[in-house]
């Protein structure tokens, strides 16, 4: 249980009762040190696997964990809690519901699903959508969550018109959610957090049974989980601010695991005091800092430190490595975004011809508009990558349209899916056919299931629409035959008793769903090549549910086990390593990740730091975002900045992020400045430095490096033929400023950007 552990890591597994801040550094072997103490507080003795309670973040991490455990102790550990947030409060609201109003079998709603229910809320308020976006209305909703506020809370602080107005639509927004028996994202936290609070039995059982509680990532925690925390271990704050909840009886046996330095989610709510003040909820906590990194080069943690510790108010630590000194990091300055493209392209092509793999390679950038160039430049390149963050599988339509049969099928309550699938594939079931349905769903008060199932009696429905009402929810009903339940559920939200668990092949009513509703006949009338993709990608659906039929046993082979997995699947699980591409994505999508090449593009003020964190006060998490971009690279690291980028469609005049400048100049393998004819284009793509060959221009777009005397200044223009003593015959194509020029070369058919003054080009 002990081998191999440095002596910070062994204090932390071997610590017994009592709360627990372990301050992980990055690359320090957090996930090691985590799985170590679950199995040694097995192994010990201290804990059967049932008294545990192990939170994640991601399905990923802690499917990782379970399989290290288990490694460590030879066996299964049946009955242990180890899992994501999201999928440990939606076990215990599954065995609770009833007691909040919900039936077991409630439905899990995506930010999509919420976002329409938000629109249809919001247009009952009378919101004006062009003013006020259903997606800007939810965010107030969810940040009003986390906070555990309820609607009441919301409007008694409200001091605008605006306040009152996300009040009036949070209000119909909740009854709506528990009219259809449904639950958001940000609900799995608040309404476990309401059932320990209003049911002490409940909270002292669940306390009782879980002796032992373990965090990851506890700087990512928002106020609604470290409630959810307080109340299943008890202490916490004794002296709450103005609207928290006070200290609680408990155990204590809180161990989190930990980095304030990588705290980057506050616009998911996440709560850095969470971390930064453990020590003040739980004054007799053992603190036990990890420092020692076995992911990085010391240039590369001397780099990472020296930009950390600009930031005030965090917890003193320094990364250090036995790795042993590395390369200097590569900071590089181009033109413009595109010679910044071509310049990272030109690398990754020459470490791949020197024997480094695709899947080594990551390319990191603040937000995502910034991967089209890159992207465009790799296409070019002929190079295989893949998008971290872009479209997910179960993102996709027709992946949701399925999805929604399914939940449909499984809670009749479900609004949200019964608008989604009522007219796809096209039934001539319009909006206003489908709004006098859920009208008078709602003036009878009863489910929308039963309310279809008899559209002889809406108001209003027309002859038409009746009928295609009648033979869509004939399939309906079919289909929840096919899935072992009732074909027609009770009106009563607790009448569907265990039954509506029992074990169903999610192949099989997958394929039903697909084949009786029509979905697929549709897709394949359409006789393109999205379709086809389309299609292709129901298969792969199709997939899924055979391979959860295959894993699972009686218990766990339930159609709402396999929405609750589909709904709680994290971004980085779409992570594909085995395919060999390289890796793009955002540096918040990189968080946990480790590569060994990374480059870091668009350094520059107003991009890394972004322009709204600076202007809102947000600099200090900006660091900590770059800190966790630096500490992501195992072997070299490059940073990169343009002078001139196209923001909106205009080119703006870039100035190198401050983050650089944190950097010591002796990590930095940065070549010398320009000449000013050239500095007011660009510097050098990494290939020019003292020495180099100085009458050439790059390919990429950048300029080599010139010490020589100018010749007499020489003005082309365009459309003029021109001869260059290297390249040959080419013709002008563009003039810019500061006299550079651009030719297109007849030999190779290249166009090359040239300061006209140094470059030995001539007119034909």
């Amino acid at each position: 249980m002990l081998e191999g552990l440095n002596e910070p890591q062994r204090e932390a597994v071997t610590h017994g009762e009592g709360p627990l801040l372990i301050l992980a550094g990055a690359g320090s072997g957090k996930t090691r040190v985590l799985t170590h103490r679950i199995a040694f507080l097995i192994y010990t003795d201290q804990a059967q696997p049932s008294e545990i309670l192990a939170i994640t973040f991601t399905n990923k991490a802690a499917k990782e964990m379970s399989g290290r455990v288990q490694r460590l102790l030879g066996h299964h550990t049946r009955g242990m809690w180890l899992m994501t947030f999201h999928a440990a409060c939606t076990r215990i609201l599954r065995a609770e519901a009833a007691r909040l109003g919900y039936t077991r079998q409630f439905t899990i709603y995506d930010q999509a699903d919420a976002r329409r229910l938000t629109k249809r809320c919001a247009d009952a308020v009378g919101v004006d959508p062009k003013r006020y976006t259903p997606a800007a209305i939810n965010n107030q909703i969810s940040a009003a969550k986390n906070r555990l506020r309820s609607p009441a809370d919301v409007r008694a602080s409200a001091d605008s018109p605006f306040v009152e107005m996300i009040a009036d639509v949070y209000e119909l927004y909740e009854r709506d959610l528990l009219r259809m028996n449904a639950m958001d994202f940000d609900d799995l936290f608040l309404r476990t957090v309401n059932l320990l609070e209003l049911f002490e039995e409940v909270r002292e059982r669940y306390c009782t049974s879980f002796r032992h509680i373990l965090v990851d990532e506890y700087q990512d925690t928002n106020y609604a989980q470290y409630r959810l925390l307080q109340l299943l271990t008890g202490g916490g704050r004794a002296e709450p601010a103005v609207g928290e909840r006070s200290s609680v009886p408990g155990h204590r046996n809180l161990a989190v695991v930990g980095d304030d330095s990588q705290s980057i989610y506050s616009f998911r709510g996440a709560e850095v005091r969470n971390i930064l003040d453990f020590t003040d909820d739980f004054p007799d906590a053992r603190v036990v800092k990890l420092e020692q990194n076995y992911r990085s080069t010391e240039t590369i943690l001397r780099a990472a430190n020296a930009v950390i510790a600009n930031n005030r108010g965090g917890i003193a630590k320094r990364l250090w490595s036995e790795l042993g000194q590395g390369e200097q990091i590569h900071l590089r300055a181009l033109a413009d975004e595109h010679a910044e493209a071509r310049f990272v392209v030109g690398e990754i092509e020459r470490l791949l011809d020197e024997g480094t793999a695709h899947t080594e390679i990551a390319v990191l950038y603040r937000t995502n508009a910034s991967s089209r160039v890159i992207e465009d430049a790799l296409v070019r390149g002929e190079m295989a990558y893949q998008v971290i963050g872009g479209t997910k599988f179960y993102e996709r339509a027709e992946i949701k349209d399925a999805i929604a049969y399914l939940s449909l099928i499984a809670n009749p309550f479900d609004l949200v899916s019964f608008t989604r699938v009522a007219n796809s594939p096209r039934r001539g079931l319009g909006q206003t056919s489908l709004a006098r349905v859920i009208a008078h769903a709602d003036a009878a008060e009863i489910s929308i299931w039963q309310a279809a199932s008899t559209p002889d009696g809406v108001p209003g429905l027309g002859v038409a629409a009746v009928k295609s009402m009648r033979r869509f929810m004939d399939t309906m009903q079919e289909l929840r035959e096919v899935a072992g339940l009732p074909a027609s559920p009770g009106v009563d939200v607790g009448s569907e008793g265990p039954a509506a668990a029992s074990r169903v092949s999610v192949a099989e009513l997958l394929d039903a769903v697909l084949s009786r509703s029509g979905y697929l006949e549709a897709l394949e009338a359409e006789r393109t090549i999205e379709a086809q993709g389309r299609i292709e990608n129901l298969e792969q659906l199709l997939e899924v549910g055979r391979e959860f039929d295959a894993a699972a046993d009686e218990e766990t082979g339930t159609l709402e086990v396999f929405l609750q997995q589909i709904a709680l699947v994290a971004e980085a699980d779409a992570r594909r390593d085995e395919d060999g591409l390289i890796t793009l994505m955002t540096v918040h999508n990189a968080k946990g990740l480790e590569y060994p090449v990374v480059f870091i593009t668009g350094c520059e003020d107003g991009v890394f730091p972004h322009s709204r964190a600076i202007e809102e006060g947000g600099l200090e998490e900006e660091r900590r975002l770059f800190y966790v971009g630096v500490t992501r690279a195992m072997r070299e690291l490059y940073l990169s900045h343009a002078l001139r980028r196209g923001v909106f469609g205009a080119q703006r005049s870039g100035l190198r992020s401050r983050f650089l400048d944190e950097i010591p100049g002796e990590l930095l393998d940065e070549p010398q400045p320009l000449t000013a004819g050239a500095l007011a284009l660009g510097s050098t793509a990494g290939q020019a430095g003292p020495g180099f060959a100085a009458l050439r221009g790059e390919p990429d777009g950048s300029l080599a490096d010139s010490r020589v005397s100018a010749p007499p200044a020489l003005s082309f223009r365009l459309g003029e033929d021109v001869v260059h003593a290297a390249f040959g015959e080419g013709v002008v194509t563009g003039v810019e400023p500061d006299g550079v020029i651009v030719v297109r070369f007849a030999g190779d058919g290249s166009e090359r950007k040239l300061v006209a003054e140094y470059a030995p080009v001539s007119r034909r």
